[in-house]
Parts: structure tokens; C-alpha cells; sequence
């Protein structure tokens, strides 16, 4: 195995994470931790199996399998995988603000040339205010595109659960604050009247 060019490809298949992540993760170094590893040169295919945790910058991705391929272009795709009876992990900073998207479902997609990520299967997305959930939606299939912080959610009626036998998608979304809003004060009541004097300074009697 060449192990250098090992470490180039997998750097590389990390580098092209979320654009909308924070600007200084692309900066950052990249992390993989797993039980092990399987790296085809020819196929430029990487596979980390076992407890897979890589880390770059705020992104975080978690699962039990995680496949990177690098296409001629240079352009990667990632596919993670869960454990069973549970879920793989996504998250990210967005940009700018304190703010946290984070991701969850059996099959976890990334397409570095669409720039997108799509959590499939029992799918969950949640945006966090520091530490604060804000909305959170259920689906199963959400597709998150990065550079437009859009994303679309489908049922498929494939997510039915005991508390949702319909299988439709679920949603709680807070409202936004307006940036720059103007607080009005109360009036104060009438203005006061000032009476004229002919004298200065206070009179001594």
C-alpha cells in the first residue's frame, strides 16, 4: 500500500466538505479515527470501518462505515453508514453566525461537486442556536444544499413510526428575529411648558 499517497487521497477526500461551513475549517486539518481501514490506489476508493469519526474544522461526521471515491475530476462523494438500531451523524457551523446544522439517518450522502448532503432513511435535520434547538424537521429523505442553506424534505410515506403512522413529514420551525429591527419607545406624555422669566440667576428675599 503506498501510504503517502494514501494520506494525500484521503485529505483530499475531506477538503471539499460543506462550503457553507465556517471559512476556517477548509483551513484546518483532517482527522479520521477508525478500527480500520482499506485504501484501493486504481479505484481511489477509501473505506473506514469500525467506530469511523472524522473531524475537520466544526465538521464533524460519525458512522459505522464511511466509503470516499474520487472521480477523474477530483470531485469526491462519501457515503455513511449506521450501525444497526442506529443512526449516522452530520454537523457543521454555518457561517458567520452561532449557528449549527447537524444531521441524522441510516445512509448519510455527500456530493462534493453538487455541494450537497442528503440524510436518507428516518432523516432528521436540526438547526441550533448555540446551544438551543431551533427547528427541527422528519423525513425520509432531506436533501441540505450548502451554498444556499436550502433544503427539501419527502416522506415517500416510508417513515411511519408508531407516533406517525401517516409517515408524513414533521416539522418545527421557530421564527426568525429581524435583523436591525427599530424599537419604538412609548411616548412620554406632553412635552412641558417652560415659563418665561425676567430675572437671572435665583431670586434672594
Amino acid at each position: 500500500m503506498n501510504y503517502p499517497a494514501c494520506v494525500l487521497m484521503l485529505a483530499a477526500a475531506l477538503a471539499a466538505l460543506p462550503a457553507a461551513a465556517e471559512k476556517g475549517d477548509r483551513d484546518k486539518p483532517m482527522n479520521a479515527e477508525a478500527d480500520a481501514l482499506r485504501y484501493d490506489d486504481l479505484k481511489q476508493t477509501s473505506v473506514f470501518t469500525g467506530n469511523v469519526v472524522i473531524t475537520k474544522g466544526t465538521i464533524i461526521i460519525r458512522g459505522a462505515r464511511v466509503d470516499v471515491m474520487q472521480d477523474a475530476e477530483g470531485y469526491q462523494t462519501a457515503f455513511v453508514y449506521a450501525a444497526p438500531d442506529k443512526l449516522a451523524f452530520y454537523r457543521k457551523k454555518r457561517d458567520l453566525v452561532d449557528e449549527y446544522i447537524e444531521g441524522e439517518g441510516e445512509k448519510i450522502e455527500y456530493d462534493s461537486r453538487a455541494d450537497t448532503v442528503k440524510f436518507i432513511k428516518q432523516a432528521v435535520l436540526r438547526r441550533y442556536v448555540g446551544a438551543t434547538l431551533a427547528d427541527e424537521t422528519i423525513g425520509n429523505l432531506i436533501v441540505y444544499d450548502n451554498p444556499t442553506d436550502v433544503f427539501t424534505v419527502d416522506s415517500s410515506g416510508q417513515n411511519r413510526t408508531a407516533s406517525n403512522p401517516s409517515g408524513r413529514i414533521r416539522a418545527l420551525l421557530a421564527p426568525r428575529n429581524k435583523p436591525g429591527a427599530v424599537v419604538t419607545p412609548p411616548p412620554a406624555g406632553p412635552t412641558p411648558t417652560l415659563r418665561p422669566s425676567t430675572t437671572l440667576g435665583d431670586d434672594k428675599k
